[in-house]
């Protein structure tokens, strides 16, 4: 379909380059995960296996959960943080100041950026994803349905079991947690939960864990809404071949009519992959910031003026 907007315009869908370069730009946002992905991994890992430093102080000292960086800089999960004043457990002041540094850094750069570019059960996700291109599974083909929201209830119902029972009541079972610890420390139970969220995603349910379940995802889905790096969206160039919304973890976020009037894929939901961006073959989306989006449109909206007789 074409823009509403602008011109018609003959649909063109993306093809994969068959030079190394050009695959390499198609992948660049995909590489550029997981190398952050490993780096944030490896620099625990250094840090508690290996005693790495910087200045003297430890490189990056605890896990996702609670850190500390180079000594300095206290870094905390704001929704482990979130369960244990719920559950009336006042943390020192380390950790207090460690989850607002932590939340203004994932506010600003846009929430569930942290899903896409940090989660380390990110790279189980993406690998069932593939595995089920892989076997053709049809998305249609589902064993059960469930709404994206229910993630926000499972969100809901950790608050409140956490004010109830005064345990922190994902974090103590949460599979990302789990998985953390155990590459970190040794043997666990979080190579068994990455097994099983591995299964749901590839047989059971398309992107069953992180977008209809995981609660920290709905929590920074909602911090995600004040983002300030967002996906940018070039109306009068999109010719609607969808193949964005096939590729896109979250299609939902890609509502045409709602990015054409923002200019923006404004939903926190978004975990700016980049996989849309790669992908265009029309280069209609790319990263941009939010106020730079805005000032734009601002700029292509141009009021109307009065004429000398007084009528617009």
């Amino acid at each position: 379909m074409a823009s509403a907007s602008g011109p018609v315009r003959t649909v063109r869908h993306f093809e994969l380059p068959t030079s190394v370069s050009g695959r390499l730009r198609v992948w660049r946002f995909t590489i550029a995960r997981r190398v952050l992905q490993f780096t944030v991994l490896l620099a625990f890992f250094g840090t508690l296996r290996w005693g790495w430093t910087v200045l003297g102080q430890p490189l990056l000292a605890g896990n996702l959960s609670a850190a500390n960086l180079a000594g300095v800089l206290p870094l905390a999960d704001p929704f482990a943080v979130l369960q244990m004043l719920l559950g009336w457990h006042w943390p020192v002041a380390e950790v207090l100041v460690g989850a607002a540094v932590t939340l203004g850094a994932y506010a600003a750069l846009g929430g569930r950026v942290f899903c896409a570019w940090v989660c380390p059960m990110n790279v189980v996700t993406d690998a069932a994803s593939w595995l089920r291109s892989r076997l053709s599974v049809a998305a249609g083909s589902d064993l059960v349905r469930l709404p994206a929201q229910t993630r926000y209830v499972v969100l809901a119902l950790a608050l409140v079991l956490s004010a109830v029972s005064g345990l922190l009541a994902f974090e103590s079972f949460s599979p990302i947690a789990m998985l953390h610890r155990e590459l970190l420390y040794g043997a666990g139970l979080g190579l068994t939960g990455a097994l099983g969220i591995f299964m749901l995603d590839a047989l059971v349910l398309r992107h069953g864990w992180c977008g209809h379940l995981c609660p920290l995802g709905a929590f920074w889905a909602i911090v995600g809404r004040v983002g300030q790096v967002k996906v940018a969206f070039d109306d009068a160039s999109c010719t609607r071949c969808g193949d964005c919304v096939k590729l896109c973890p979250e299609p939902r976020v890609l509502h045409f009519g709602n990015a054409a009037a923002s200019g923006m894929i404004a939903s926190g939901e978004c975990t700016n992959c980049g996989r849309c961006v790669a992908i265009c073959p029309e280069s209609s989306l790319r990263f941009d910031l939010r106020v730079r989006v805005r000032s734009a449109a601002a700029g292509r909206a141009v009021p109307p003026t009065l004429t000398p007789g007084g009528t617009i």
